[in-house]
């Protein structure tokens, strides 16, 4: 199961990126990643919104919605009779006596009011006037409460003698936030009889007035209608709710305004100062306001004005019975429709389908958009877009989820931007083809694969004859040019499951799997050698050019992809040797000529007792002062007849033969030698450290630990100017023992590196866990900040130097060459850079008189 998610991941990563060059496909193609990286998180986003897990932002944002929308006159329909803290203290007393209560009752009778609604429990009398109270609560148009309850919250009964037509449930819905932004408009009793809501009841007096009663639509027969107005119940996701508990029939409560309506105190009903025509045809509702009363709750506006911020009950009711009243005469045309002033929602379907369009439009975006900043600015107006669409629709009552698009659109389009980044770190940015990593990976499976079926695969190994003279002659955009022309014609030989990827300037390799017993490589490589006969004609000239073909079956790696390229390398550079246009397959007596494989070990172990090797030293330059920070000592032959020799002449066989263990100890403690005279004669330069590349077979060395201790005690240095350098692909074999074993070195006090970072992705999850000080930009990436128009290597520099920063690193770029990278670099923020722009590795006198010069670099430089 793991396996094939593996190679689902690779298969995802090998999909192609808008500028492939070569490459001529539909444009649905093209876009697969994004379509895919937009159908998953359309699936992750769908999935946690229905889980709940962004409930809690949609309801936030709602809120912030409802605060955001002009506010409306108060409703003229209504008037409140608020019972305040001062009224209360003028009665000395709570709960309010029944004959009060109906001199209140009285006052407001006499200027004939629609309909009266008390919002205050009188299940118990309060005497006196509990009869003088009971006569004016059995009038006509006079709604009192009672509460429903639930077994976390006991009901409360009405007052006694009061028929069931005239009471109405106060119970208010709560959210899991505890705001209330839902309207239970009728539920069912213990009994299982329907009771109506407070609101409802006191809107049903006031609209049968208009010749309005409730009936059961005809279409949904289990809806309700006033008038011409459906009121649809409120499902369990609809909007930005999740799973809600939406029993009863619930609707969205569409707050009007904080100032519902009209407010005016008890005493100044009592004291007959209010005016009659606030009075006449409304709908009062009668309750406390008092902050020391607790019928107070949190709302929509309350995020806005306060967490501390709650609404007295009988004005929620005022929002609930307005917005009954209002949607059914809003809406008396002769059509049967929702009126657009209740809330509506898009279908489960159209829901999901909304989430989907946004992710598509992240991804896709990023995927058009090739530059940083663009893009930034690309998914910042995709967002506000985002909003002021969700703000429109909620601007016609319509509410749709706002925070699972963001999501959606943020995640597809990261994960399209994050794709591309690590496809380009696979792949060839002028041909699109797979690099050597992801070659030799798709290599390693198709060996995997041999061993299951018991089939065969081959790699061939080209290189183009001569492709040099093309770009001295006719320039490197000729030269590109050519490139691509010949990969077309070489694709055109090959199956569409053939691999072909480019390793190099000029050199291809081509996997071929599942060879039959009747088929031979060595006919594709024909094939390929006879569709370059004809010319290529560049700029006018036709141009003739050969291959080098090397073939190797994977019979001859020992179930190693790396050596199964070896192979087929080592066969070019034999058929190249035989002239142009030839190829081989490779035999096992190719192998770097036996002869010549056993005389240079021996030259290299002699060269060690005869103290042939010699370390050479390149400056590492501090960027924000332009000085020398340090150097990095590298390895020299000075071989006795053939003079210089560059690590490239020696090293693999070094590796191959065990002796880079010697070597290299030998390079540690002589560059500590080294180092103790500096530190002695450049004391006043106390930060100057000196940098020495450890190979992966002396890091995994039993007694490292002991032979690097003993070294800085002989030469007695401060390790503190020794910086050791390990290779990305040396920590990544085992990571658990690696962490352990670079914890050891940092305490010994010494500097630990990361040495050509960025030429492969494993390490990017490890990085934080593992204990060093500098991260080293592999040459290859800082080389074509400069050629490489598309900007896409200095999008991963400057990835790597984010990523450093971020985790407390510091940074050295290696081959800096040009004042244009070195500029690049320092904008980045770049700590250190090394390379020919500078100085060019020497004797250790030469860097003495060096250091001694004090030179110092900035960004206008054109020569060292």
């Amino acid at each position: 199961m793991f396996s094939r998610k593996l190679r689902f991941l690779k298969t995802w990563l090998s999909l192609p990126i808008p500028g492939d060059e070569g490459k001529v496909l539909p444009s649905l193609v093209q876009l697969s990643p994004a379509l895919l990286t937009s159908l998953i998180v359309t699936v992750f986003v769908v999935g946690c919104q229905k889980l709940g897990g962004l409930e809690a932002l949609e309801l936030r944002m709602f809120d912030a919605l409802i605060c955001l929308r002009s506010i409306p006159e108060p409703d003229p329909n209504l008037l409140i009779v608020a019972i305040t803290e001062d009224d209360i203290r003028s009665q000395k007393q709570w709960p309010l006596t029944d004959r009060v209560l109906a001199e209140v009752f009285a006052k407001l009778q006499r200027h004939q009011p629609r309909v009266i609604g008390l919002d205050l429990y009188r299940d118990l009398p309060q005497k006196p006037g509990g009869d003088e109270l009971l006569k004016q609560l059995k009038a006509d148009h006079v709604i009192v409460i009672t509460k429903i309850g639930n077994p976390k919250n006991l009901s409360v009964s009405p007052p006694p003698g009061i028929p069931p037509e005239k009471i109405g449930f106060n119970d208010l819905v709560l959210d899991p936030d505890g705001v209330v932004r839902r309207q239970l408009l009728f539920a069912s009793g213990q009994d299982n009889q329907t009771i109506f809501a407070f609101s409802l009841q006191l809107a049903l007096i006031y609209l049968k007035a208009q010749g309005i009663e409730p009936k059961n639509n005809s279409r949904y027969p289990e809806y309700m209608e006033l008038g011409k107005t459906i009121f649809f119940p409120l499902n369990s996701g609809d909007g930005g709710y999740a799973n809600i508990d939406h029993r009863g029939y619930q609707i969205l409560l569409n707050y009007r305004t904080p100032e519902i309506a009209r407010i005016v105190s008890m005493g100044e009903v009592l004291s007959n100062q209010v005016n009659p025509d606030w009075i006449k045809n409304k709908v009062i509702l009668i309750g406390t306001t008092a902050p020391s009363i607790p019928d107070a709750f949190l709302t929509p506006y309350s995020r806005k004005a306060g967490d501390d911020f709650k609404m007295p009950g009988v004005l929620i009711h005022a929002q609930m019975v307005s917005k009954i009243i209002n949607s059914t005469l809003s809406n008396q045309s002769q059509i049967i429709t929702q009126t657009s002033d209740l809330f509506r929602f898009f279908p489960q379907y159209l829901e999901i389908l909304w989430i989907g369009i946004w992710s598509m439009a992240g991804g896709i975006l990023m995927w058009r958009i090739p530059h940083p900043i663009k893009q930034g600015l690309a998914l910042i107006i995709g967002i506000l877009s985002l909003l002021a669409t969700s703000y429109g629709l909620f601007f016609l009552n319509i509410w749709v989820p706002i925070i699972a698009p963001i999501f959606s659109l943020f995640l597809s389009g990261t994960g399209v931007i994050a794709y591309k980044q690590i496809h380009n770190s696979l792949h060839d940015s002028l041909t699109g083809l797979p690099n050597r990593t992801l070659f030799l990976d798709r290599v390693g499976w198709a060996i995997s694969k041999t061993k299951r079926h018991q089939s065969q695969c081959a790699v061939l190994f080209l290189n183009i004859d001569q492709f040099k003279r093309i770009n001295d002659s006719l320039g490197y955009e000729a030269g590109n040019q050519l490139l691509i022309e010949i990969i077309q014609r070489i694709k055109n030989c090959l199956r569409n499951q053939d691999i072909i990827a480019r390793l190099g300037g000029d050199e291809f390799a081509i996997l071929i799997e599942d060879l039959k017993p009747d088929q031979n490589a060595s006919f594709v490589a024909e094939r390929i050698q006879k569709s370059l006969l004809s010319p290529f004609n560049l700029n006018n000239h036709n141009i003739f050019m050969g291959l080098s073909i090397g073939i190797a079956l994977s019979e001859t790696a020992e179930g190693r992809a790396d050596y199964l390229l070896r192979n087929a390398h080592t066969a070019m550079y034999r058929a190249r040797r035989l002239g142009k246009g030839m190829m081989q397959v490779f035999e096992q007596t190719m192998h770097v000529n036996g002869i010549e494989q056993l005389e240079l070990e021996t030259s290299l172990r002699l060269a060690l007792e005869r103290q042939e090797f010699v370390l050479y030293y390149q400056p590492v330059i501090a960027l924000n002062s332009g000085k020398i920070s340090g150097f990095e000592a590298l390895i020299r032959w000075q071989h006795p007849e053939e003079g210089l020799i560059t690590p490239e002449g020696f090293i693999a066989t070094a590796k191959e033969t065990g002796l880079i263990v010697p070597i290299g100890k030998w390079a540690i403690q002589e560059a500590c030698d080294q180092l103790k005279i500096w530190q002695e004669k450049f004391h006043w330069q106390p930060e100057l450290i000196l940098g020495v590349n450890l190979s992966a077979r002396q890091f995994f060395q039993p007694d490292l630990i002991e032979q690097i201790q003993e070294i800085i005690q002989r030469s007695n240095i401060d390790p503190n100017g020794l910086r050791l350098e390990i290779t990305e692909s040396v920590i990544m074999g085992d990571v658990d023992t690696t962490i352990n074993l670079l914890k050891r070195l940092k305490a010994l006090g010494l500097k630990l590196s990361i040495d050509d970072f960025g030429t492969g992705f494993s390490s990017l999850s490890y990085l934080p866990r593992f204990p060093i000080d500098t991260i080293k930009i592999d040459r290859s990436f800082v080389g074509q900040i400069e050629a490489d128009e598309a900007g896409e290597n200095l999008a991963i520099v400057r990835t790597i130097i984010r990523l450093a920063h971020a985790l407390n690193k510091e940074v050295i770029a290696e081959g800096v060459e040009t004042a244009y990278q070195l500029a690049q670099l320092r904008s980045l923020g770049c700590e250190y850079a090394q390379g020919y722009f500078f100085l060019k590795p020497v004797p250790a006198d030469i860097v003495t008189a060096f250091v001694e010069s004090d030179p110092e670099w900035d960004s206008n430089r054109q020569d060292s």
